[in-house]
């Protein structure tokens, strides 16, 4: 009976998310024809719209240990599901966030998060590539916006700790921010296509200075953003 209960909530959620999700991007796409100032506020009320969905349909807590910085700073986070990922815009102000080149070919989706400023990464495409992926980065950090990465890479399993993917090291030698690593434990209730009740928690980890040895900074960004796998 729980199982039956949890799975009408994940297609409630589907149902009211998503649609409600192909209404908003719409409506960014309008924001960016109309007044390139709206889309900022639409860009939020999608991430509130997800967070809403997430604690009332799915019967989600989230819980922030910490807090959130609001600076130009390149912030860390674990990723085990979707959720931080959509997340990012009602989490932090104005994020830029770096994304697969893949996700800028959605329809609607691609052009209002360019126009958002999210930086496409594109792997194994060369230094002319990379040399233009952190000429835009620079240009985030001087409009005062904080870079969100997940060093992982990509979606892990929950309470694994894969290696940080080697571009992490890259940026933070080159952008020469502090990094504030944030762990989160989304896989246990978000990561299924049946979702379970239960708790997310963001664990914000102590800010670590720029400047720092290659070794040194990826291991205390490893071990902080894998806090929650205790």
């Amino acid at each position: 009976m729980t199982f039956l209960l949890a799975a009408l909530r994940s297609l409630a959620f589907y149902v009211l998310f998503y649609g409600g999700s192909v209404f908003l991007v719409s409506a960014s796409v309008i924001a960016i024809i109309a007044r390139k100032a709206w889309l900022r506020p639409v860009v939020a009320k999608w991430g509130g719209w997800h967070l809403w969905c997430v604690e009332h349909v799915l019967g989600i807590e989230v819980v922030i240990d910490g807090e959130i910085p609001d600076m130009p700073v390149l912030i860390a986070v674990k990723h085990e599901s979707f959720f931080e990922a959509i997340d990012t815009p009602r989490l932090f102000t104005h994020p830029a966030v770096f994304a697969k080149q893949e996700l800028f070919s959605i329809p609607g989706w691609g052009y209002s998060a360019l126009t958002y400023g999210l930086i496409p990464v594109a792997r194994d495409k060369g230094a002319k590539t990379l040399r233009e992926m952190l000429a835009v980065a620079k240009q985030r950090v001087a409009e005062g916006r904080p870079l969100v990465i997940f060093p992982e890479g990509t979606r892990v399993a929950q309470g694994t700790r894969p290696g940080l993917q080697a571009g992490f090291a890259g940026l933070y030698k080159l952008l020469r921010l502090p990094v504030v690593p944030i762990a989160v434990d989304s896989g246990r209730a978000y990561h299924h296509v049946v979702k379970r009740p239960g708790r997310i928690t963001y664990k914000v980890g102590e800010t670590i200075p720029a400047g720092l040895p290659r070794d040194e900074v990826e291991a205390r960004v490893h071990d902080a953003i894998n806090a929650l796998n205790g």
